[in-house]
């Protein structure tokens, strides 16, 4: 029995794959512009990706950026992530500064959903976990890889490992080289989705070998995409507006 998750009114893993559209502002007057222009593309949830903050190492500024943008975005889900370096974010900074960065988002009780990354210590990413569910937040958790496609088999057992550490939505990116990664990533995804997924997940191909991953998605498996409204937080993400008019196009024909 796959099990939806609700979050404002939004309800992820049923129907169509709903689009999240990131705030990428370097500076607290950027991320007000984009939060004010994302609400006229009308997504169904927006991603703050923190690591492009130029404050993000102050907490405190963190925690009024989030408020602000909170407040602008009103009901839409909001997704905290502060991407690591290693796995294509902007900026590095320790374990244990994105340990406690999580922790004091998730007391804000501003985001409704976190990402942590899977390949994080298993200790921190099970305290995190536990953190954001005792503050009824959600668990987005992560692994990205910009230089290939894993394995069919790697791609599912790294999804599964999500699952297994509480993850609400387990979530994978990968980068293809050929277009045959791209059918390995579909794979993966309609494998997980088949046979062990009690839960949604969200997997993606990236580049444009692997834009067709972001729009089958509800054939193969995947709750969720991403599309941009200014500026791309990943490659291969295409307009939020564009990604809708193709999703229903897919969704009214199954």
């Amino acid at each position: 029995m796959m099990n939806t998750v609700k979050i404002r009114g939004v309800t992820i893993g049923e129907g169509a794959p709903k689009i999240c559209v990131p705030l990428v502002g370097k500076t607290l007057e950027q991320l007000k512009e984009e939060a004010a222009f994302l609400q006229s593309a009308d997504p169904d949830l927006a991603e703050w990706r923190a690591d492009f903050f130029e404050s993000v190492e102050d907490v405190e500024k963190v925690k009024e950026a989030l408020a602000d943008i909170r407040a602008i975005l009103k009901d839409i889900p909001l997704i905290f992530t502060f991407r690591s370096k290693e796995e294509g974010g902007e900026k590095e900074v320790s374990k244990e500064f994105y340990c406690s960065l999580n922790h004091a988002v998730v007391k804000t009780g501003l985001a409704d959903v976190i990402d942590v990354e899977l390949f994080n210590e298993e200790q921190d990413v099970k305290k995190l976990v536990e953190a954001a569910h005792m503050h009824r937040v959600f668990v987005i958790m992560s692994n990205h890889d910009f230089e290939k496609t894993p394995k069919a088999e790697e791609i599912v057992s790294r999804l599964r490992r999500a699952q297994e550490l509480g993850a609400d939505l387990p979530k994978i990116a990968v980068m293809p080289e050929t277009p045959a990664d791209v059918l390995t990533l579909l794979e993966a995804t309609h494998t997980m989705y088949e046979r062990y997924a009690d839960r949604p997940i969200i997997t993606m191909s990236m580049a444009g070998k692997g834009v067709i991953s972001r729009l089958a998605g509800e054939v193969f498996g995947s709750a969720m995409t991403f599309g941009a409204a200014k500026k791309a937080s990943a490659p291969g993400q295409i307009a939020a507006e564009d990604l809708k008019q193709i999703l229903d196009v897919l969704h009214q024909n199954l």
